[in-house]
């Protein structure tokens, strides 16, 4: 079940998540604890594909509620998860889930900046400090004549 909100999607959700923007950064929330199988995580990042309008975002992501990667949807988040995204912070809130982020940037690196945070909104201060320089360094380029 989708739930679209405003004629731009301003937010998206299924039974397993919540996407939404806030000061530019798309954040999302799960709506209870997973063990994130194959078909959730396909479920999962097409649904950010959707609100994202296949654009690049700065995205903080919950992984408070993830029980489990198994190695199927960890290979599918590998090959798309990283697809309209310029950086990447996850919120962890245990040993566990952070187990569970570490062994995925050691099997599979991510190509964007990714860190882990226990505190939403160190993680937003963090994605818009890059939003903020990647803009500056586009107003330089455009500014600059060859």
């Amino acid at each position: 079940m989708l739930i679209q909100t405003c004629k731009k999607m301003e937010e998206i959700e299924n039974e397993y998540v919540k996407y939404w923007f806030e000061n530019g950064v798309l954040i999302n929330e799960l709506k209870k604890p997973v063990h994130i199988t194959l078909e959730v995580m396909v479920e999962l990042i097409e649904l950010r594909h959707q609100i994202s309008n296949n654009k690049h975002q700065y995205w903080c992501m919950d992984g408070t509620k993830v029980l489990s990667v198994n190695k199927e949807a960890r290979d599918y988040a590998a090959k798309y998860g990283q697809d309209f995204i310029y950086a990447n912070a996850a919120i962890i809130n245990s040993h566990l889930t952070k187990a569970i982020f570490n062994a995925f940037m050691i099997l599979k690196k991510p190509e964007i900046p990714f860190l882990f945070f226990t505190k939403k909104e160190k993680a937003i201060e963090w994605l818009l400090e890059i939003k903020a320089k990647k803009e500056a360094r586009l107003i330089v380029l455009k500014n600059v004549s060859f």
